[in-house]
Parts: structure tokens; C-alpha cells; sequence
């Protein structure tokens, strides 16, 4: 897996991904939070899987 999560894309994933989390476990929005899973995942792990379907690269690191 190449890294293609950088950057602003990153930090704003984390953060939508632990709000709506934390949003699903203080049972405001119900179990329909814990989808704050996938975008938290992808900017811990900088991938994409979607990105790399899409031919899309917000990473600033040299591909190898």
C-alpha cells in the first residue's frame, strides 16, 4: 500500500473520524457515528483505497 493521504487531507480525516466516534459513543447521533471509523483508519494508515481507484494522490511524498 502506497501512501496517498497527506497533509490537510490527513489531520481532517482524524478529526471527522474521532468526532463522529465520540459522537456515536455519547449516543447523539446512535450507531450511525461509528462510520467515523473509516475516514480515521484512512488518515492514520495515509491510504485510500477509493483514492487509488480514482487515480487520486493528496500525499506530497515521492512514489516509489
Amino acid at each position: 500500500m502506497k501512501a496517498n493521504v497527506g497533509g490537510i487531507d490527513k489531520a481532517l480525516r482524524i478529526i471527522v473520524g474521532a468526532a463522529l466516534i465520540a459522537l456515536a459513543l455519547t449516543n447523539v447521533i446512535g450507531v450511525w457515528g461509528y462510520i467515523g471509523v473509516l475516514p480515521l483508519l484512512t488518515g492514520l494508515f495515509n491510504f485510500c483505497g477509493l483514492y487509488t481507484l480514482l487515480g487520486i494522490n493528496s500525499c506530497k511524498l515521492p512514489r516509489k
